[in-house]
C-alpha cells in the first residue's frame, strides 16, 4: 500500500512543488512530512503559514482514508491551530476513525520538529469527511445526450 500511495502523491503538482514525502500508509493510517523552506512556506511572522498546515492534514487524512476505501475526496474538512508552527520539518499523521460505504471519518495531527528526531511539537490537530469517488477511467462512458 506504501508504494500506491507514494505512487498517488508524486502525481500531484502541489505536493511535488511542497516536497510531501510519504513515509507510511496502511491499515486505516498514514504519514506524511516536509521539510521547512523560509523562502516560500511562512507567513509574515516565520511561522509556517496555515495554509500548508491544512494542506498537510488534509493529504495526510485523505491517504490514511485512501488506504481502505480506496480514491476519495473531502467532502468536509477542519483545522485547529494549537501552537505556532516553528521547526526544521513538520510531519503530519493522519488515522481513520470510522470508515463506511458513503464517508470516512478521519483525524489527523501536525507536529513540528526541533533540531533531534525525536523532538516533536504538536502544532495542529484536523478532522475530515472524505467520500470514495470513483476512477475517472474506470466509469462507464457517458451516453451521448439528443440534440434541443
Amino acid at each position: 500500500m506504501l508504494d500506491t500511495i507514494q505512487a498517488i502523491n508524486k502525481t500531484a503538482a502541489f505536493n511535488r512543488w511542497a516536497g510531501f514525502e510519504v513515509t507510511s500508509a496502511a491499515n486505516g493510517e498514514a504519514e506524511l512530512r516536509m521539510n521547512w523552506r523560509e523562502e516560500d512556506m511562512g507567513q509574515y511572522a516565520g511561522f509556517l503559514h496555515a495554509g500548508m498546515i491544512g494542506a498537510m492534514l488534509d493529504t495526510v487524512s485523505g491517504y490514511a482514508a485512501a488506504t481502505v476505501a480506496g480514491r476519495v475526496l473531502a467532502s468536509h474538512f477542519s483545522v485547529n491551530c494549537v501552537s505556532p508552527a516553528i521547526g526544521r520539518a513538520f510531519v503530519a499523521r493522519g488515522r481513520v476513525v470510522k470508515a463506511g460505504r458513503k464517508q470516512v471519518f478521519a483525524a489527523a495531527e501536525l507536529y513540528a520538529q526541533g533540531e533531534g528526531a525525536d523532538s516533536l511539537k504538536l502544532v495542529a490537530t484536523g478532522n475530515a469527511i472524505l467520500v470514495p469517488v470513483e476512477d475517472p477511467a474506470s466509469a462507464p462512458p457517458k451516453k451521448a445526450q439528443p440534440a434541443a
